[in-house]
């Protein structure tokens, strides 16, 4: 047998197809602009100060948080509208909700901003509080490249959460 039909497999496999870091980055630049210029709402963020926040150890939740400054954020809104349950014999309890749909990589790389449960937006003139994370795509069907975070808000009740 001659050396030159011999079938030699290469040091390294090639790149996916059509889904290397160019195409990721054609995704990003895409959904930044169409996030905030076209679809997109603006919103500012209240991250939880982790280092100056006292968090239980077992439970790892604080009553009295502090905060970062508050960073703007584009988002896409869906608002939830007031939903108005009943509570056996007291009273009637009204909740107003949000989905805020963010782009992930926008957040984490271009503003170093990691969505938590816990945190605080500001929409209008309304704050609402995270309680909610789901990371429901995956771009190209990759496993590890999740591209959006959807967040649950519901309206702070008055006297819960102070910007000043």
């Amino acid at each position: 047998m001659s050396d030159d039909n011999k079938w030699s497999k290469p040091d390294s496999p090639p790149p996916p197809m059509f889904f290397g870091e160019k195409e990721k980055n054609l995704v990003k630049q895409v959904n930044d602009e169409i996030i905030e210029r076209v679809v997109g709402q603006q919103l500012l963020y209240f991250p939880i100060d982790i280092d100056h926040t006292n968090f239980h150890p077992l439970y790892g939740e604080a009553i009295e948080k502090t905060f970062l400054p508050p960073v703007r954020v584009f988002a896409r809104v869906e608002y939830q509208g007031v939903e108005t349950n009943f509570v056996d014999n007291l009273a009637l309890d009204k909740k107003t909700g949000l989905k805020i749909m963010f782009h992930k990589r926008r957040l984490t790389e271009d503003q170093n901003l990691f969505v938590r449960e816990g945190d605080f937006v500001k929409y209008g003139k309304i704050f609402y509080e995270i309680v909610k994370l789901n990371e429901p795509k995956h771009l190209f069907g990759q496993a590890d490249t999740q591209f959006e975070i959807i967040a649950d808000c519901i309206r702070a009740r008055d006297g819960v959460f102070n910007a000043e």
